[in-house]
């Protein structure tokens, strides 16, 4: 007889609300149904009333750990439409911001995935080799999070050269804990036992569901946009594309584990770059966008983030499209779960870092005064497809 175990609306597993319902015989899972729509804000729609220069501040807030990655995805966008090249020194600050956010973006889920597993001495040290990464965010910017460090044309602060050797400082002793991170979770038995194989995305899964970022190099899917649509500084410094073969959860901790390695060389060479560039020349003048359409991508921690925006000439984007890349990777849940126990299901859900307010779209429209309803979520993808051919 099947029985529904639902995880979520709200549930110890998850920082956000959104709903699965897990359909079990016992206690394997048999299928899986997804629920969205409990955290929608309505950022596109938002984006639409604010400047260019404030929509930087809004797509920060799509999601608290990856807030830089919007922000680099929007200004690629807008410099592509108005054609500028930023100056070396800016690249090369934002790609230090990009990977100083994927150091602690990975070590957060390192943490989360010890606790979900009960090994809460890896969570502890994982959450407290963070604690420095925040610290230089601190330091640069202001923040610990949402930076505001991003403008068209640039950014909005310097990294003075008088701080590289600090930063140098913190990431050798970020780079020998994540050492000792690293060595505790490859060979602990127990870990083994609970995450190989559990949870297996195969490749042929990744290109059914378009799957990005650690989820799909797991699976031997070599992708990364850092590479394949070169943007920042990325060009400019040597590094390698992490992958792994296995697909399971224990791959998808490796993959990322080893691609804290790279951030940090990623960011020794960018300040290498720095101390070449002429100090304080980080961002070019802009006077207007031009009308056009254009597109924007980055590599989040979590994978591609796309941004599509419409312009035609005023100081307001016409239309302004997001897609995250939790919005793909959920979806891979409905098939890495089932046949497998309730617990190792959890632990599929969470491999893939989701993020459920990057996801959210809205399934019904009602009007505010009478509470009747106007549209459902079929005829809303249908009005979207409409508008879509009519931008085109």
């Amino acid at each position: 007889m099947n029985k529904i175990i639902p995880i979520g609306p709200y549930h110890p597993l998850q920082e956000e609300p959104e709903l699965f319902r897990l359909y079990c015989e016992g206690e394997i899972v048999k299928d899986v149904k997804w629920e969205t729509g409990y955290n929608h804000r309505g950022i596109e729609k938002l984006s639409e009333s604010k400047t260019f220069d404030q929509v930087f501040f809004l797509v920060e807030r799509i999601c608290g750990i990856c807030s830089t990655s919007h922000p680099f995805a929007f200004a690629n966008c807008l410099e592509e439409i108005a054609g500028i090249d930023i100056p070396n020194r800016a690249k090369y600050i934002r790609s230090i911001i990009g990977e100083l956010e994927r150091l602690h973006s990975h070590l957060l889920w390192v943490g989360l995935a010890g606790h979900f597993l009960g090994y809460n001495t890896v969570f502890m040290w994982a959450w407290k080799y963070r604690e420095p990464v925040l610290d230089l965010f601190e330091m640069i910017t202001g923040n610990r999070n949402s930076y505001a460090m991003f403008k068209i044309g640039g950014v909005r602060r310097d990294i003075e050269n008088d701080k590289i050797q600090r930063i140098r400082e913190t990431l050798d002793h970020i780079r020998e804990k994540t050492d000792l991170l690293t060595g505790a979770i490859m060979d602990d038995p127990v870990i083994h036992a609970r995450t190989k194989g559990v949870g297996i995305l195969t490749r042929e899964d990744i290109l059914d569901f378009a799957a990005v970022g650690p989820t799909a190099r797991a699976s031997g899917v070599d992708i990364d946009i850092r590479r394949d649509d070169p943007y920042a500084a990325y060009p400019l410094v040597n590094w390698k594309v992490i992958t792994a073969r296995e697909g399971d959860v224990f791959a998808k901790a490796e993959v990322r584990l080893l691609e804290m390695y790279e951030s940090i060389s990623i960011i020794e060479q960018c300040l290498d770059g720095l101390k070449k560039e002429k100090e304080g020349d980080i961002a070019v003048v802009v006077d207007e966008i031009p009308e056009g359409m254009g597109t924007g991508r980055a590599e989040a921690p979590r994978g591609e983030v796309f941004h599509f925006v419409k312009t035609d000439g005023s100081n307001y984007p016409v239309r302004h499209k997001i897609r995250a890349p939790s919005y793909v990777n959920i979806a891979t849940f409905r098939k890495s779960c089932i046949g497998h126990t309730l617990s190792d299901a959890t632990l599929a859900l969470a491999a893939v870092d989701p993020c459920y307010c990057c996801t959210e779209r809205l399934a019904v429209a009602y009007d505010i005064d009478t509470g009747k309803k106007i549209l459902n979520g079929r005829e809303l993808v249908e009005l979207s497809a409409k508008r879509t051919c009519g931008l085109k």
